[in-house]
Order: C-alpha cells, then sequence, then structure tokens
C-alpha cells in the first residue's frame, strides 16, 4: 500500500467495534478482594448497568464485612469454601477471579463446576499444565472461559489492530517493548507476586513482561516460536525470585521479533512500538490505565502524536464480557490464547536460566 491516510486510524480510535445494545445485567462473584478489586473493578463496576458485583469471595472475615458495607451492590460476602461449595450460586451469573496466580486454577474449576462462565486474571496460572487443565474444566462444563488483557478490549488498541491489518505498517518487523514499576514502593509490607509459590517462576516477567507480549500477539496476529533471554536480581526483595529485571526476545510465527524489557525495580514507565516496511506505531505509556496516553502514528514521511485520555479499561472490559454474555456470542481472549502466553513465559524463564534459547509449546 504506497499511500495511507494517518486520518483513516485516528477516526476511530474512540469507537467500540462491538455490540453493545444488549438490555439485562450480568451479575458477578468477585473472587479475591485484594487492591486490585477494590481499586479498579467494583468502581469500573459500579459505573456500568449491564454488569455488576453481587457476591464477594474473600478467606479474609473483615475484609468481606468491610468491602460488602462500603459497596450497596454486594449481595452476599462467602468464603473462599463457601465459593467452592457452591454458597451464592442463585446470586451470581458469572465469575471474576483475582486472586494470586497460582490459586487461579481451583476458584475456575469450581466456576466451572458450578456452570458460570469465567473471566480470570492475567497471567492465567503459574504453570502451563495447570492452565491447560482450566482450559480443559472450563470446555467439558460448556461455560465461556476468557482472560482479563485489558489491552484487547481499549477501543484504541483494537483501532490499531485493524489498521495494521489492513497494512497501515506494512509487514511487521520488529517490536520493542517495556514495562516497570518499584513494586516495593507500592507494597511497601511485601507482596505475594515476589513468592513463587503464588506468582510462579518470577515476578517481572509474570507480572509485567506479559503485557507487551500478548499486546503484540493480539496486535499483529501472531503466535510466538521461540524466545531468548536474560534476568537478574540483586535487591533485597528479591532474593526469591530471579528477575527483579529482565529481557527477552519472541520471535513470532510470521518472522517478527519483538525486543522486550520488564523490571520490578525500576522507574514507572512502558511502551509499545511496532515498527514495519511501510509505518510504524506507538502507545505511551500504553500498559498503564487511567494517565494520559501518547500515540505516534509514522507513515509516507509523516508523523502524528496524539495525546488522548484513556478510558477505564475496566469498565471497558467488562462491558465487553457482559455484552458478549448476554448475547450468547463468542468472545476473546479465550483461555486457549492466555495458555499460549503461560507457555511463553515459562520458556522465558528457562531460557535465562540456561542462556539458550527455548522453543514455545504448549
Amino acid at each position: 500500500m504506497s499511500e495511507y491516510d494517518i486520518s483513516d486510524v485516528t477516526a476511530g480510535l474512540s469507537r467500540r467495534d462491538w455490540d453493545d445494545t444488549h438490555g439485562g445485567t450480568i451479575r458477578f462473584a468477585l473472587v479475591g478482594v485484594g487492591w486490585w478489586t477494590q481499586e479498579h473493578v467494583l468502581p469500573a463496576l459500579s459505573q456500568l448497568d449491564v454488569c455488576r458485583g453481587t457476591v464477594l469471595v474473600s478467606g479474609s472475615p473483615e475484609k468481606r464485612a468491610r468491602v460488602a458495607d462500603k459497596w450497596d451492590c454486594i449481595e452476599r460476602a462467602v468464603s473462599y469454601s463457601e465459593f467452592h461449595d457452591g454458597v451464592a450460586a442463585d446470586q451470581y451469573d458469572a465469575v471474576y477471579v483475582c486472586t494470586p496466580n497460582a490459586t487461579h486454577r481451583e476458584h475456575v474449576e469450581a466456576a466451572a463446576a458450578h456452570g458460570k462462565a469465567v473471566m480470570c486474571e492475567k497471567p492465567m496460572e503459574a504453570t502451563p499444565e495447570r492452565a491447560a487443565a482450566m482450559v480443559d474444566a472450563c470446555a467439558a462444563a460448556d461455560v465461556p472461559f476468557v482472560v482479563g488483557y485489558r489491552m484487547q478490549t481499549d477501543p484504541v488498541v483494537r483501532s490499531l489492530r485493524s489498521a495494521i491489518a489492513d497494512g497501515f505498517v506494512g509487514e511487521p518487523v520488529h517490536v520493542q517493548g517495556h514495562m516497570s514499576q518499584r513494586i516495593g514502593d507500592i507494597f511497601p509490607d511485601g507482596n505475594w507476586r515476589l513468592n513463587p509459590e503464588l506468582a510462579g517462576p518470577g515476578a517481572s516477567v509474570t507480572d509485567l513482561g506479559v503485557y507487551p507480549l500478548n499486546t503484540t500477539r493480539f496486535l499483529l496476529d501472531v503466535e510466538p516460536v521461540s524466545v531468548r533471554a536474560t534476568a537478574s536480581s540483586d535487591g533485597e526483595l528479591f532474593d526469591a525470585v530471579p528477575d527483579e529485571r529482565a529481557a527477552f526476545e519472541v520471535t513470532f510465527d510470521d518472522g517478527t521479533v519483538a525486543h522486550c524489557a520488564a523490571s520490578q525495580n525500576a522507574a514507572f514507565t512502558a511502551g509499545l512500538e511496532i515498527v514495519g516496511t511501510e509505518g510504524a506505531v506507538r502507545l505511551a505509556p500504553g500498559f498503564f490505565d487511567g494517565e494520559t496516553q501518547q500515540l505516534t502514528l509514522v507513515r509516507d514521511q509523516e508523523r502524528r502524536t496524539l495525546s488522548y485520555d484513556p478510558v477505564d479499561q475496566m469498565t471497558e472490559e467488562f462491558a465487553y464480557v457482559a455484552h458478549h454474555l448476554l448475547a450468547e456470542a463468542e468472545m476473546d481472549p479465550t483461555g486457549a490464547h492466555g495458555l499460549v502466553d503461560v507457555a511463553t513465559i515459562d520458556a522465558v524463564y528457562e531460557a535465562a536460566e540456561t542462556d539458550e534459547r527455548v522453543d514455545v509449546s504448549w
């Protein structure tokens, strides 16, 4: 494509490209009532009519009572064991799982056993084997299973995906992606993300590196083939994990190569750039919700940078899932899609440990 009007890309950046006209309300059980559920999920649900949180699930009686008292929408608060036993199952239609990674499987399998649609936070689980078991459980129960990749329901990202598919960048060549934060500043008293028994094999790639990995997969519609990686940990908070900082290279099935970096002990920043034979796109900071975003588009010797206020990504994600459930329509990203990321992350840690290129398999 020799000419491409950048205005063709920018025209639809704020529009949903899926049907949001369905009536009704999807009731969610919120499994895990940590800071993300309290500070992001419940406020997001309060902005929507198409879905609401009706049941809280937590292992802490004090937390259950305190959060339920704060939100009028909550009809019932139960323990994990009560949830697994089916208590209050008639008071919700779908389940949102937001607990430490290595506990996702038990809650997803319980939801599937109760015949409930499942929306599980990323990464799906701590190992590919456990993630695959979740996919199998939901398939056996014939319930929808989606993974909470917020970027995939962001209207700007979805518009970019369409533009790239239409040839805006030409043939994709390489990707640069990064994400970092200081986890010690966010959680000064410690956090489960630094505990391998709860988080999985690491901290930075598992929690942050998955963003450039999955967003690249979504934007380019590609799958990982092999990885190389390096990782190190020196800080006292990172004694139990190998990746206070990490850099990894992913080769995809179309030949595109992505270079990604992630750190839980670096400046709060992020970005993603995709360069092709004809043009380029860049998001900054991209992966962090709630900040003013910049989108840079390059094509035919023209460069345009737009600043915009992003949507609330959790509001958009829940709206997407609820409308699709009401329509009984297929939706992405599926559990099978999320399994690929878990397998890729597993390969990244193996590559960092062995200093060898590792094939990705799932």
